[in-house]
C-alpha cells in the first residue's frame, strides 16, 4: 500500500525506502537516507525570530502533517557571500546512522566565523562521514549572529529589549533544549552530548560553560581556537549600540525602532569602526547582563557550574597566518620593518614591540623577522586565551585535556603552516569537502588521529585511542599538550619560552 506510513521499530515510520518520518516534541519530520547515514537537514527549533527581534527565542508551535527535511535550513541575516540568509534561522541538520534503540554518543558541532557570521550548513561541517565510520550521531545549527544576536540594547532601549546582548547564546539553549528532549528518537544518547567548536564556535561554548540556562545540557566539551575569558561589559557593550544607533541616525530616545528596520540597513550601519578597540568593524558577543550571563566564563577561575565537564581545548601552531599570512609582505619582512608591523590591531595586547622581538631574538636566533611576527602575533592573540582556561581548569582540579595542532597542510607551499581553521576537516573527517586545506598523503591519517581522538571523547570523556599515546591532562607543573601530527606526540610546555614571555602583560579578551 504504497504511500501510508508503515510502524517501525525506534520511534519512527517510513514511507518509501529512502524518507524516514520521525517524531519530535513539536511535530513529525521527514529525512532521508544518504547510504548507510539517515540524514535530516532544516530541522525547525525555533520560531521566526523577525517577528521578536532581540528578544529570546522561542519553541516551534506544534504540527501535525510530516516536515520535510531535506535542505539545510536559512542562516542569520549577516554581512558577506553565505547564502539563504533569513531572521527565521532557528534549524539544526541531523546525522545518524539509525533510527533505533540505540543510545549513541551526540556530537554537536557549533560553527565559528566569530559571533558575525558563518552557519552549519558548510561542506567542511557535513557529519557523513563521522557518523558513518563512528556509529555517533552528528549535529549542526544556526542561531542568530552579530546584531541579531548580541547587540545589547537594555540600557538603552528599556526592558524590553534585556535580553538583547545574549539572544544568540540563548537560541544555542534552545537548540541543546531541543537535542535533550528529541534527540534519542534519531538514535542518540541525551546523557552524552558533546559540544565542539572552532574559533568563534568554541568561544560560545566557553561562554555556555558559565550560563546556567545552559546547566546539564552537554556532557563534554572541545574548544579549537577558540576560547571566549571573559565576556564584553555592559557599559562598553552600550557604547558600541550607541555608536551603531548613530550611525542609523536614531536618537537613544528611539533606540526600539531598530526592531522595525530594514535587515540590510541594520547590517550596513554595523559597518562603523569598533569605537573600543580602534579597529575593526563593531564587535557583538556575549554581554555580561547579569540575567543569561552572570559571570566571566573563565574569569576570575574556571566556571564551578562546568567543572565536571570533561574538556578538551586545542589551538593551531600558526594561528594568525590564517589572517596576516595573505599579504606576500608578511614574508618578506625586515628588522627594520619589524616593530611597525607589531600593531594593536595585530597582537592585541598593550606591549612595546622592540622588546617583544628582542626577547624572540634570544629564544630563537635562527628565526626571520616574519617568522617572529607570526608567532608572536599567534602567542599574544590567539593562543593567550587558551593557556589562561587551561590553566583555570588545571588550578580548580579539573584539568583539560590540551592540543596544539603542528600538521602543516601543502596548500601554498606549506608557508601558512598549521593555521587557524586547519583542524576543522581534520576533526569532522571532512578532507575531502570543498573547502578543505587538509590536502597530501597525510591529511587522511591525520584526519583519523585527530576526528578518533573527538570521538573516543564523546563516547568516554577520555581522547585516547589506538592511534594516540596516553594523552594526559594539563597540569601547572608539566603542562601536558598533545602534538597532533602525524605521528603525534606527547610534550610537556610546548612554547614555553613564549608563554613565560607574554603571562607578564595583562590580557584582555579581544572584544571585551
Amino acid at each position: 500500500m504504497a504511500g501510508l506510513l508503515l510502524p517501525a521499530l525506534g520511534g519512527f515510520t517510513q514511507s518509501r525506502a529512502d524518507h524516514l518520518v520521525v517524531s519530535t516534541a513539536h511535530g513529525p519530520v521527514r529525512g532521508f537516507r544518504d547510504g548507510p547515514v539517515i540524514v535530516f537537514k532544516g530541522v525547525r527549533y525555533g520560531t521566526d525570530t523577525g517577528p521578536r527581534r532581540f528578544q529570546p527565542p522561542s519553541p516551534p508551535r506544534p504540527w501535525t502533517d510530516p516536515a520535510d527535511a531535506f535542505t539545510y535550513g536559512p542562516a542569520s541575516p549577516q554581512g558577506g557571500s553565505e547564502p539563504n540568509q533569513s531572521e527565521d534561522c532557528l534549524f539544526l541538520n541531523v546525522w545518524t546512522p539509525g533510527l533505533d534503540a540505540e543510545r549513541r554518543p551526540v556530537m554537536i558541532y557549533i560553527h565559528g566565523g566569530g559571533y558575525s557570521t558563518g552557519s552549519g550548513s558548510s561542506p567542511l561541517y557535513d557529519g557523513s562521514r563521522l557518523a558513518r565510520r563512528n556509529d555517533v550521531v552528528v549535529v549542526t545549527l544556526n542561531h542568530r549572529l552579530n546584531l541579531f544576536g548580541y547587540a545589547y540594547l537594555a540600557r538603552l532601549a528599556g526592558p524590553a529589549f534585556a535580553d538583547s546582548g545574549n539572544a544568540g547564546q540563548l537560541d544555542l539553549v534552545l537548540a541543546l533544549q531541543w537535542v535533550r528532549d528529541n534527540i534519542a528518537g534519531f538514535g542518540g544518547d541525551p546523557s552524552r552530548v558533546m559540544v565542539f567548536g572552532q574559533s568563534g564556535g568554541g568561544a560560545k561554548i566557553a561562554a555556555l560553560m558559565a550560563t546556567p540556562s545552559a546547566a546539564g545540557l552537554f556532557h563534554r566539551v572541545a574548544t579549537m581556537s577558540g576560547q571566549q575569558v571573559t565576556a564584553s561589559g555592559p557599559m562598553n557593550a552600550t557604547r558600541r549600540a550607541a555608536a551603531w544607533l548613530d550611525a542609523l541616525d536614531l536618537p537613544p530616545n528611539r533606540a526600539a525602532e531598530v526592531a522595525t528596520l530594514p535587515v540590510d540597513r541594520l547590517l550596513r550601519a554595523a559597518e562603523i569602526a569598533d569605537p573600543v578597540l580602534g579597529y575593526g568593524s563593531l564587535y557583538f558577543g556575549p554581554v555580561l547582563d547579569d540575567r543569561t550571563l552572570t559571570r566571566h566564563p573563565f574569569y576570575p577561575d574556571a566556571p564551578a557550574q562546568s567543572a565536571a565537564i570533561p574538556m578538551i581545548i586545542g589551538n593551531t601552531r600558526d594561528e594568525t597566518r590564517a589572517f596576516l599570512g595573505g599579504d606576500p609582505a608578511n614574508y618578506a619582512l625586515t628588522w627594520d620593518d619589524l616593530p611597525g608591523r607589531m600593531t594593536l590591531a595585530n597582537i592585541r595586547i598593550d606591549v612595546a614591540p622592540e622588546s617583544v622581538i628582542a626577547a624572540y631574538r634570544r629564544m630563537h636566533p635562527d628565526w626571520s623577522p616574519s617568522d617572529v611576527f607570526f608567532a608572536a602575533t599567534t602567542a599574544a592573540r590567539s593562543w593567550r586565551g587558551a593557556i589562561i582556561e587551561a590553566e583555570a581548569r588545571a588550578a580548580a582540579g579539573t584539568p583539560a585535556f590540551v592540543y596544539q595542532l603542528n600538521w602543516t597542510s601543502p596548500v601554498d607551499g606549506g608557508r601558512r603552516g598549521a593555521m587557524h581553521t586547519d583542524d576543522i576537516p581534520l576533526a569532522l573527517d571532512t578532507v575531502a569537502a570543498p573547502g578543505s586545506r587538509a590536502q597530501g598523503p597525510q591529511a587522511q591519517p591525520m584526519a583519523d588521529i585527530l576526528s578518533g581522538a573527538f570521538v573516543a571523547f564523546a563516547r568516554t570523556g577520555d581522547p585516547t585511542h589506538p592511534g594516540l599515546p596516553t594523552w594526559t591532562p594539563y597540569d601547572l607543573t608539566r603542562r601536558q599538550t598533545m602534538i597532533m601530527d602525524v605521528p603525534p606526540r606527547m610534550e610537556d610546555d610546548p612554547r614555553g619560552g613564549e608563554r613565560r614571555l607574554f603571562a607578564r602583560i595583562p590580557y584582555v579578551q579581544p572584544g571585551t
